[in-house]
């Protein structure tokens, strides 16, 4: 039997090409699939406590903590 996060990704996943248009394409629909993906794993880290500052990310890259 499929656990709860399968059949939260499989609504998820019908939504999401719920709100395309009629004439959406293949890539029009994994691109959608894919954003929709990222989006609640960003929101997952958040909840997890796992972000980073604005300095950290500036650190990180090597860029200056100015502006």
């Amino acid at each position: 039997m499929p656990d709860s996060r399968q059949n939260d990704a499989k609504t998820a996943a019908r939504e999401a090409i719920d709100e395309l248009p009629d004439d959406a394409s293949w890539d029009d629909v994994m691109y959608r699939l894919y954003v929709r993906q990222k989006i609640e794993a960003g929101l997952r880290d958040v909840a997890n406590g796992d972000t980073l500052t604005a300095a950290e990310v500036r650190k990180r890259l090597g860029l200056s903590n100015e502006g």
